[in-house]
């Protein structure tokens, strides 16, 4: 359980951080690319030793080592643009409802029960989660597009970050069942975080060549805060995925929910955000989904 709690709270610190670096001007790429440069030192000092990648190679996870970083990378940019071209409301509803994917997969790979509570739960969670970030009327839509959108990059975005986020999940679950024991985890997981950085990075030194972007050395110590956590998130949640992989179609729903609730009441709390009654009201039904699903064993 310590693990899952872990997992909820490292995970929504990372959405605080995100906020955070549009507060402060910081470009949330740079922060992002050298998040997973912080990511890859961490792993090493936990573990006391630079992964050997010579050796790595010829492991039968690394292969999915590298799509696991290019997942990484690609489903944050995806975010990151999905919130520029069709606002931060339906690039998170598109991203929390992805729960619905790993679900599924769990039901049909793995021959998990499925009661009628359990499959209640989560459509419960569906609601909840479209109702918590529902925005209020003074904030629309609207004001949140820029000029030259067009209404398929606003449909399509959401639904690519919607079966991004749930098939990252998915593979998550799948390679720590399959490939990942108690000593290649943490090999593993460098070595994701590696492949993620040089990703980026060869990306961000286009744009830098091309004149687009302009580089900003607050990136690299916002990408640091962000990273140090992000690791441990995953880490965290590889660690309940093993404790609990008989009953994953619960634990990957209810780290997404708490993640949903967390964040909610520390924009709350912390950001002075106005949560209408129609939050409210998705606050508390995902907390009774989380009930739901947890206790439909």
């Amino acid at each position: 359980m310590i693990f899952l709690i872990g997992s909820i709270l490292l995970s929504s610190f990372l959405t605080i951080a995100f906020k955070l670096c549009d507060r402060f001007g910081i470009n949330k790429f740079q922060a992002i690319v050298f998040n997973y440069l912080a990511c890859a030192i961490t792993g090493s000092i936990v573990t006391l030793s630079w992964p050997s990648y010579a050796n790595n190679i010829a492991q039968p996870w690394f292969k999915w080592a590298v799509l696991m970083g290019c997942g990484f990378i690609i489903t944050f940019y995806l975010i990151a643009l999905t919130v520029e071209k069709s606002g931060l409301a339906k690039a998170s509803v598109a991203s929390k409802l992805s729960l619905i994917i790993p679900f599924l997969f769990s039901l049909f790979l793995y021959n998990e029960a499925a009661s009628f509570i359990k499959v209640a739960g989560i459509l419960l969670a569906l609601v909840a989660v479209v109702l918590t970030l529902l925005p209020g009327k003074r904030e629309g839509f609207s004001n949140n597009t820029v000029s030259g959108n067009s209404r398929v990059q606003k449909i399509i975005l959401p639904v690519i970050v919607f079966a991004g986020t749930g098939l990252l999940d998915t593979l998550i679950k799948y390679i720590e069942q399959q490939f990942i024991t108690e000593g290649s985890k943490d090999p593993y997981l460098i070595t994701c975080f590696s492949v993620a950085f040089v990703i980026g990075f060869l990306f961000l030194l286009m744009q830098l060549g091309s004149g687009k972007i302009a580089f900003q050395p607050k990136s690299v110590l916002a990408g640091f805060i962000i990273g140090i956590p992000n690791y441990f998130s995953i880490w965290c949640l590889l660690n309940v995925l093993k404790q609990y992989g008989d009953i994953s179609s619960v634990i990957i729903p209810v780290n997404n929910m708490g993640i949903v609730l967390f964040s909610a009441m520390v924009a709350w709390i912390f950001f002075k955000e106005k949560l209408t009654r129609t939050n409210w009201i998705g606050i508390m039904l995902a907390v009774l989904s989380i009930l739901m699903i947890a206790l439909a064993q």
